[in-house]
């Protein structure tokens, strides 16, 4: 498929179905232990992603990259494709029950890459526009469905079954858009990028390093299936809005959505790994 095509998956993805799967999957009975859950959804969130935030900055400032890449290399290793890959994979291992979760453990991620992200690239030139934070699509349908969550009342069956139609088609729409993206991949940028040793170390911290400080939380005894999802999820490879922000605010959008496709294609190969080292560890904390 072409860019153009590319293009109109995303937005469907990012506008209809993502939306819908966040609020099919957040249609669930409260409980005090989905509570107690949620707590510790956030406090992984929040931990991983001050992790994640202070090692691309010091990475950063060491790296000897020109200025419209700095910021490209910084956000190609704090974001990762929580939201369409995501879910895709949450899905296959853990089925509808962990999509509640991972949207539980996203919230944190969809406020920082609408904020923060931003900032990036455009530092102190130009302010944030609060209108696109907020009424962000993937935000919108995460506080509506957790809205929803916590009041006595339920949607109606008819729309939470359009919910889930349209949601699942998510997961097919995301293996698509990941399979075009790794056949756009030029010969010519490979090899060009490929001599660059700061684009394989931000892939190395974006797939592995990064998810092993979560393994922090198997000595507090966490609960398994949730360290599953934050390891998971924070080992997605670098999210494609990286590359819409670099070609936004100025930043170099081919070393941008080479990084995108490289951590695509090498994540085939470590979240199998990831998911297996899990497994041999939980025998040994629970």
């Amino acid at each position: 498929m072409n860019f153009h095509a590319n293009e109109v998956i995303t937005q469907l993805m990012l506008y209809i179905t993502l939306p819908a799967l966040i609020l099919y999957s957040l249609h669930t009975t409260f409980s005090s232990d989905l509570l107690i859950d949620f707590a510790w959804l956030v406090a992984m969130s929040l931990y991983i992603l001050a992790v994640s935030v202070f090692i691309a900055a010091w990475l950063r400032r060491k790296a000897a990259l020109p200025m419209n890449q700095k910021n490209v290399y910084e956000s190609l290793i704090v974001f990762g494709n929580q939201g369409f890959i995501g879910f895709a994979v949450i899905f296959i291992v853990m089925a509808e029950q962990g999509l509640i979760y991972l949207t539980l453990f996203n919230i944190c991620y969809l406020v920082l890459i609408w904020t923060y992200g931003i900032y990036l690239f455009t530092k102190n030139e130009q302010s944030i526009n609060w209108r696109m934070l907020v009424f962000n699509p993937g935000i919108l349908s995460t506080f509506i469905g957790l809205a929803m969550l916590f009041l006595p009342f339920k949607w109606p069956q008819a729309i939470v079954a359009t919910f889930e139609s349209v949601g699942k088609m998510t997961i097919p729409l995301s293996m698509l858009l990941i399979g075009s993206l790794l056949a756009d991949l030029r010969w010519y940028q490979f090899r060009q990028y490929s001599k660059n040793s700061y684009i394989w170390l931000a892939a190395s911290f974006r797939l592995i390093f990064l998810p092993l400080f979560l393994l922090l939380f198997l000595l507090l005894h966490a609960p398994y299936p949730l360290i599953v999802i934050a390891v998971l999820t924070s080992a997605m490879p670098s999210a494609t809005t990286t590359s819409v922000y670099a070609q936004k605010f100025g930043g170099d959008a081919s070393f941008a959505s080479f990084g995108v496709m490289l951590t695509t294609l090498l994540c085939l190969l470590t979240i199998p790994l990831l998911y297996g080292l899990l497994q041999w560890l939980h025998p040994y904390f629970y």
